[in-house]
């Protein structure tokens, strides 16, 4: 899986995965959920990350990003999401050890038709397990915030989202939304994709090659593909320690927390 914090290049969207240690159901319960979400608005605040989707499921996450100040914000901003949720849940349960995978997965998604294909992939992943019948129904997701803007406790940048999606204005980018989603549950088009989590870039030939161009060395030994009327940069298969290695001390049992932080922070 991609490196994420090597592999960010100012300018561009990241879809991010970080899937929970050896894919246990660890963010099952709502509150852990609820905390995520908590911690990601204390990173917006606090590095200036740019939110445009995002989804909160029993066993992972998916949060969806605009770069524009360079790798390390995005690094920090979910270092400190998932860090403190792994350590207030370890501090709960007394539980000693990783909460989360030692590695987050990040693709490049290109502006336009695929950013759309994207915000609805993640919208739908709780449809395609079959927990709910529509998006709406699972409160810790970025869909409900997008149809219900808030006006306090904000995670996604509505004006941002609605720019590099293409709109003239948030009410009609709300309205193709709606109707991006039905049309996808109407002709039950809710099934995984590798492209959006397994590459490390997704989009049209040309984008996928200047994402290449501008990886350079780094991209060696990988290769552009078609498929489904896009191209993505596969990854090569490998392990390695990436940004969390420092999570595990991170989330030790014997650290401490402020349960009461962001208590206010709305659900839905």
């Amino acid at each position: 899986m991609a490196r994420a914090n090597r592999h960010y290049i100012a300018g561009y969207v990241w879809h991010l995965t970080h899937r929970c240690h050896k894919r246990e159901f660890l963010l099952r319960y709502a509150k852990d959920r609820h905390r995520w979400m908590q911690w990601l608005y204390k990173a917006k605040k606090k590095y200036g990350l740019v939110i445009l989707n995002y989804m909160v499921t029993s066993n992972h996450v998916h949060l969806l990003v605009y770069d524009h100040a360079g790798r390390d914000v995005i690094p920090k901003s979910v270092q400190l999401s998932a860090g403190k949720t792994g350590q207030e849940y370890n501090h709960r349960k007394k539980r000693v050890g990783a909460f989360w995978q030692d590695r987050y997965h990040a693709t490049a998604v290109e502006t336009g038709e695929h950013l759309k294909k994207c915000i609805v992939y993640i919208d739908l992943n709780m449809v395609r397990t079959g927990t709910v019948n529509h998006p709406s129904q699972w409160l810790w997701c970025g869909y409900n915030e997008i149809q219900k803007p808030r006006r306090k406790n904000i995670l996604i940048d509505y004006e941002k989202l609605r720019e590099l999606a293409g709109f003239d204005s948030f009410d009609i980018f709300q309205a193709a939304h709606r109707k991006w989603v039905g049309y996808s549950l109407a002709n039950c088009e809710c099934r995984r994709e590798s492209k959006w989590t397994e590459s490390i870039a997704t989009g049209s030939n040309t984008f996928v090659k200047r994402i290449m161009s501008q990886l350079g060395t780094q991209a060696g030994g990988r290769k552009i593909t078609e498929a489904e009327e896009s191209f993505q940069i596969c990854e090569e298969a490998e392990s390695y320690n990436a940004l969390f290695d420092a999570e595990k001390c991170d989330i030790a049992p014997n650290n401490t927390y402020n349960w009461n932080v962001f208590n206010e922070f709305p659900v839905g």
